[in-house]
């Protein structure tokens, strides 16, 4: 058995202990095996114990490993459709999209769970849709990433505008969403929020032969047979499913996109994205668990705001494979 397999045998062991860990931990304390008889006997909705874990626990678990696969997926492909080693998951500007849907639905309609995920949904695909029709007049990766940028930027200035007109308890809304949560999903919106990330992981499976032509350059990539302009609509609907998605339930979560890919190309040794897209979907899934883990753990009974402790440890993450990792800066 060689060292990348081995990786993900660990990889996978500890996404599983993890996922238990995150059923256990809470404010109130459930013994282990309390937890392992509720799991078996989901009948037994009545107590409080199997309430606390089916209503809130195990959902944010399931959230958090579908939004740590999603987001380091959509980053792994950014990077490289992008040639862009800090190129993330909200670089085409969805976030801002759905920044703007959020915005709406807190000013409009009492920011009602329902509403601001189909408002963050409705906002994402707004300015995916521009992208995509722009798409077929910029040939350029790098004019596609400005115009995502700028159309960020833009979508920015709107919300700045529309909070000048709301309450401070409609602004306070909108910034606890921006902190990212994954304990946001109820079982009526898990299929939903499945659905979209196993169509988008499954597109990744099957995009990862042609990206990886895009490493050996567009011109070999052409030489090769690779429809380039094809390949770059079908991974940035890709992304864009995977990103629009996890931002409409969970608000934007920053840094996993970024660093997981960079620390996956470490494990695996290089950039075989037939490799990375199943060690990304697992370091991804460790990544988000971990973090969710930590807001419950480090705040002494205060939940801590989930970008915050993303942001505290992945800068060091990055900063470590920039400079420390071996090879890490040889990849910049």
């Amino acid at each position: 058995m060689d060292r990348r397999t081995i990786y993900f045998y660990m990889a996978g062991a500890l996404l599983i202990v993890l996922l238990v860990l995150s059923i256990t931990v809470g404010s109130i304390a459930i013994p282990l095996g309390r937890i392992f008889q509720i799991l078996q006997n989901p009948h037994t909705l009545n107590s409080p114990d199997s309430k606390i874990i089916w209503q809130f626990r195990l959902p944010q678990s399931l959230t958090a490993v579908l939004a740590g696969a999603s987001l380091s997926v959509s980053g792994l492909q950014m990077q490289t459709l992008f040639q862009n080693p800090l190129a993330g998951p909200f670089v085409l500007g969805i976030s801002a999209g759905a920044s703007l849907g959020v915005a709406v639905a807190t000013g409009w309609s009492g920011g009602h769970n329902l509403s601001v995920v189909s408002s963050a949904g409705l906002g994402s695909a707004l300015v995916i849709l521009i992208l995509l029709l722009s798409a077929r007049w910029l040939s350029s990766p790098t004019s596609l990433l400005v115009l995502g940028l700028l159309l960020g930027y833009a979508v920015n200035g709107i919300v700045s505008i529309l909070f000048q007109f709301t309450n401070s308890e409609q602004l306070r809304r909108f910034i606890n969403w921006t902190l990212g949560n994954f304990s946001g999903v109820t079982w009526e919106q898990m299929p939903i929020l499945f659905t979209f990330v196993i169509i988008g992981l499954g597109m990744a499976i099957g995009l990862a032969k042609p990206l990886n032509t895009l490493l050996l350059g567009e011109e070999q990539a052409r030489s090769l047979g690779t429809a380039l302009v094809r390949l770059r609509l079908l991974v940035m609907v890709n992304s864009a499913l995977l990103v629009g998605a996890i931002t409409a339930f969970c608000g934007p979560i920053a840094f996993i996109g970024v660093t997981v890919p960079h620390l996956c190309r470490l494990l695996w040794g290089g950039s075989d994205h037939r490799l990375l897209v199943g060690g990304v979907i697992l370091i991804g899934s460790i990544v988000a668990l971990s973090a969710d883990l930590g807001t419950k753990i480090l705040g002494g009974g205060v939940i801590l705001p989930l970008n915050a402790l993303t942001a505290l440890v992945g800068i060091p993450g990055m900063i470590w494979i920039i400079g420390f990792a071996p090879g890490g800066k040889h990849r910049f």
